[in-house]
Formats: structure tokens, C-alpha cells, sequence
């Protein structure tokens, strides 16, 4: 009997791997919510959310959603910051693809990297960047912008050559737009990890750089 009692508890915990590595894998952790679920708080929000993105409930707005207080003031500082912000679209898309990489954010990169492209950035830049590479052939502008996103998010704090630089081509306040478009996308990307959010047709544009990975 006690043989048996092993061998079925043995066999049990073979059955319950399979779970665990699924979870561990990157199984959502918020079920996704459709608009007909919505609370009236959550309709506010989500209609906002609509207008204006393609991923529709999915993503970011699928984890915001559940604080629909902050997730409204969240959507609005959003709509500035891509839409109404005083940077110029092609630096601001770059800057947004700097932080997607840094975090290795596969729905931020494929969200942003067509809309990066489409303003002006060009291709090998962004190929680079995917690649973790100081991306070569940068406009003097974007190479201010790189290095200003990089040395903040890496170092915590800014010298005063990379402000000097970045001064050269933005305004006070493209410089400060620019600084909380920044730290935005750090919040959208740490939502998107914390909620294991994934991209809608499950790909990964970015590879995987190791937890080591600093920019070169």
C-alpha cells in the first residue's frame, strides 16, 4: 500500500509540471475583460481606449482597466504624450522603442516599430536598437535623444554633457516630454510584464538579450 501511496504521488506531481511550466511560460494573469463585462467606470475608460488604439482592450488597457480611476488619467497623459506632445513624432517614437528594448517589451516594439518607421525613423536604426546595439547612423537629434533615454534608464541620472547635447536640438520643454514619455513607457511595460501580456497574435519581435544585457 505505502509503494502505491508513492508511485500516486509521484504520478501526481508529474501531472501537475505541465501547470506550472504553462504559468511559468507567460499564461495571462488577468483574464482579458470584454466590453460587454464592463462595469460603467470601465466603459468611460474603455471607450477612450478605443478610438485610438489597435490593440484595442488588449495589452496595457487589459491590466489599467482593472483601476479605472488611474487608468483614466493614465489613458489621458498617454493621449498627450503620442498625439499632442511637443517632441517631434519621429524622436518620440524613438524614444518609445528605446524603452520597449530596454524591457524587452514585445508589445510595445511591435505596436511602436511600424509607427517608429512610418515618422521618419529609419530601418537600420530600429534594426539595430533591436539588436541591443548602439544603433550607427543616427541624426545628430536622434543620437541626443539615445543617449539622454539610455543614460537615465541605465545610470539614474543625467550628465551634464548628455543635457548639453540634447539642449542642441529640444526645447525646456521637449526635454521634459520627452523625460516622462520616458518613465510612461516604463510604467506601460512593467504593467505588461506584471499582467504577462503578450502581443495579440502571440509573436516576440524582440529577442531575448539575457538579464545581463546592457546597451553597447
Amino acid at each position: 500500500m505505502a509503494q502505491f501511496v508513492s508511485r500516486l504521488t509521484g504520478l501526481c506531481g508529474l501531472l501537475l509540471v505541465p501547470a506550472i511550466v504553462l504559468a511559468a511560460a507567460g499564461e495571462k494573469r488577468f483574464r482579458q475583460l470584454t466590453v460587454e463585462e464592463l462595469t460603467p467606470d470601465q466603459h468611460a475608460v474603455a471607450d477612450e481606449v478605443l478610438k485610438v488604439s489597435s490593440l484595442g482592450l488588449q495589452g496595457p488597457y487589459n491590466v489599467m482597466l482593472r483601476s479605472p480611476i488611474m487608468a483614466k488619467r493614465m489613458v489621458a497623459l498617454l493621449d498627450y504624450l503620442r498625439f499632442h506632445t511637443s517632441v517631434p513624432r519621429r524622436l518620440n517614437e524613438f524614444a518609445i522603442l528605446i524603452q520597449a528594448r530596454l524591457w524587452t517589451s514585445q508589445v510595445e516594439w511591435k505596436a511602436h516599430y511600424p509607427l517608429a518607421l512610418k515618422a521618419g525613423l529609419a530601418a537600420p536604426v530600429a534594426a539595430d536598437l533591436l539588436a541591443g546595439r548602439r544603433p550607427s547612423g543616427m541624426q545628430p537629434d536622434e543620437e541626443a535623444v539615445y543617449d539622454l533615454c539610455i543614460e537615465l534608464a541605465t545610470t539614474h541620472a543625467l550628465s551634464d554633457a548628455t543635457f548639453a547635447r540634447a539642449k542642441q536640438f529640444l526645447s525646456d520643454q521637449q526635454v521634459v516630454d520627452l523625460v516622462t514619455l520616458s518613465g510612461t513607457y516604463v510604467t506601460v511595460a512593467m504593467m505588461l510584464a506584471a499582467g504577462r501580456e503578450g502581443t495579440t497574435d502571440g509573436s516576440t519581435p524582440l529577442p531575448d538579450l539575457g538579464p545581463g544585457w546592457t546597451p553597447r
